[in-house]
C-alpha cells in the first residue's frame, strides 16, 4: 500500500495507520523512520511463525516476511494475505519512491515459470515511424530475436525487441521470464492472445450492439480512413470496423457513446482525421426456423463447382457451427477443407435484413468438381450461392440483442 499526498497530508502517519488497521491488523507501516521494536512487534502479531521467530531471535527474517505477504498457492489458495507493507511519500516530488521500489525488491518473490517459451499480449501500438508494436509480458522461458511466434492462425518473426522507459527504448537480444518488451515484426497478434506455452484469455463477455456509418469529411479518402480506423481496431478488442463494399461506406460497431467519443479523439490526435458518425443503429442478427438444403452452382467458360448444404436451426448464442458429412470418394478432401473454409472466412448475410446470420448448422452433404477446369475460387462462389440459396428456402427469423446479468456489490 502507498499512501501518496504525504506533502499535503492533514493526517500523521500514526493517524493513517490508524484508519488502515481498521480493516485488520496485517497493514504494517514498512517506512524507513519505524523503530525496529515497534516493526516487528507488529509483524508478530500477523501469524504465529513471525512470533515465534520474534521471541526465540528478536527480530523476523525477511524470508517470513516474504511468506507472509504472499498468497497460499495452489488451487485452493487456504492460506490469505497476512500482511500488507505500508509505504508513504509524495509521488509527484518522488519522495518514497526508492522505499517502496527497495521494499518490492526484497519482499516479493518472483512465480515459478517453466522452461517454455511462453507470453501474454496485453497492447498494440505504433512508434512514429508507423511499426507495429506488440507489447508482451514473458511468463515463461525466453524470447530471442527472430524467434518464431505462433498464434492461432499465424506464424510471425520478432524481428526486434525493445525495453520502454518513456518514449525512449533499447533493444535487446533477448527477453526472459518476468520481462515486459515490445516486439516489432508481429502483425496478426491482438491484446489477450497467448503465445507458446501461455493459453489465450477468454473472449469478451459482451459484443457491441450498435453500428455507426463513418461521414468522412471532403477531401478525405476511404482508403486512409478504414486503415487508421484498422489501427484502433487492433489495439482495442471492443471496437469492430467493417467495409461495405455494396454501399461503399465504412461502419463502426460500438458499445456506445462513450466509445465513439473516444474513438474520434483518438482518429484526430493520431491520425489527424475529424470523422463524424451517423445516428447509431442496432446491430441485429438472423437465423433460420426450418432445416432446408441449399445448392450452389457456378459455371462459367473454364471454370465449374457445384456445393450441397444442409442448413439447420441450432441453439440460441451457439453461433456458426461447420460440419461434413460428404464422401471423399465424391468430392476430395481437400476440396472439402476449401469449402469449411469459405463456410468460416466470412459472416453471411441474412435475408430479412442483411444482418449476420448466426445459431445455424451448416453441413455439406455433397459436392462436385471438374478435373480440368475447377479452381479456388470457384468453390468460393458455389459456396456462397449455395448459402444463399439455402437461406432463400428457409423461414428466417430476427435475433435482437438483450443482456442479462448480475452485479454483486
Amino acid at each position: 500500500v502507498f499512501i501518496n499526498k504525504m506533502d499535503i497530508a492533514h493526517l500523521s502517519r500514526q493517524e493513517l495507520m490508524g484508519g488502515l488497521k481498521k480493516m485488520g491488523d496485517g497493514f504494517i507501516d514498512f517506512s524507513a523512520g519505524v523503530p525496529m521494536e515497534e516493526f516487528y512487534d507488529g509483524l508478530a502479531m500477523c501469524s504465529e511463525d513471525m512470533m515465534e521467530q520474534y521471541l526465540d531471535t528478536g527480530t523476523v527474517s525477511a524470508d517470513a516476511i516474504s511468506q507472509s505477504i504472499r498468497q497460499g498457492e495452489g488451487v485452493t489458495r487456504i492460506r490469505l494475505i497476512q500482511v500488507f507493507p505500508c509505504f508513504f511519500g509524495s509521488a509527484l516530488k518522488l519522495e518514497g519512491i526508492k522505499e517502496l521500489l527497495a521494499g518490492l525488491e526484497e519482499y516479493t518473490a518472483e512465480p515459478p515459470s517453466g522452461d517454455e517459451f511462453g507470453a501474454r499480449v496485453f497492447k498494440i501500438s505504433d512508434d512514429p515511424q508507423g511499426a507495429r508494436l506488440t507489447h508482451m509480458k514473458i511468463t515463461s522461458g525466453c524470447l530471442k530475436v527472430k524467434d518464431v511466434l505462433h498464434g492461432s492462425g499465424w506464424a510471425e518473426k520478432a524481428d526486434q525487441i525493445r525495453i520502454y522507459s518513456g518514449a525512449k527504448y533499447q533493444t535487446v537480444d533477448q527477453a526472459p521470464a518476468g520481462m515486459v518488451c515490445a516486439v516489432t515484426g508481429l502483425t496478426a497478434a491482438h491484446p489477450g492472445d497467448g503465445l507458446g506455452a501461455e493459453a489465450g484469455a477468454p473472449s469478451p463477455v459482451l459484443e457491441p450492439v450498435l453500428a455507426y456509418r463513418a461521414v468522412l469529411p471532403e477531401g478525405v479518402d476511404a482508403h486512409k480512413a478504414l486503415s487508421a480506423l484498422r489501427k484502433l481496431e487492433d489495439a482495442d478488442p471492443a471496437l469492430h470496423v467493417t467495409w461495405n463494399e455494396g454501399l461503399q461506406e465504412i461502419r463502426v460497431q460500438l458499445m456506445g457513446e462513450v466509445q465513439l467519443e473516444i474513438v474520434q479523439s483518438l482518429l484526430k490526435e493520431r491520425f489527424g482525421l475529424d470523422i463524424g458518425f451517423d445516428q447509431g443503429g442496432v446491430l441485429y442478427k438472423e437465423t433460420i426456423t426450418s432445416t432446408v438444403e441449399g445448392v450452389g452452382h457456378y459455371e462459367p467458360l473454364r471454370h465449374y463447382a457445384e456445393v450441397h448444404l444442409l442448413l439447420e436451426p441450432a441453439p440460441r448464442g451457439s453461433g456458426v457451427q461447420l460440419a461434413s458429412a460428404c464422401p471423399t470418394d465424391e468430392l476430395d478432401l481437400n476440396w472439402q477443407r476449401l469449402i469449411l473454409t469459405h463456410l468460416a472466412e466470412r459472416a453471411h448475410p441474412g435475408v430479412l435484413t442483411g444482418s449476420a446470420l448466426t445459431d445455424v448448422k451448416m453441413t455439406l452433404l455433397a459436392g462436385r468438381a471438374h478435373l480440368k477446369h475447377t479452381e479456388g475460387g470457384d468453390f468460393r462462389q458455389a459456396t456462397y450461392r449455395a448459402v444463399r440459396q439455402g437461406l432463400m428456402l428457409a423461414k428466417s427469423q430476427l435475433l435482437e440483442p438483450w443482456y442479462a446479468f448480475r452485479l454483486e456489490v
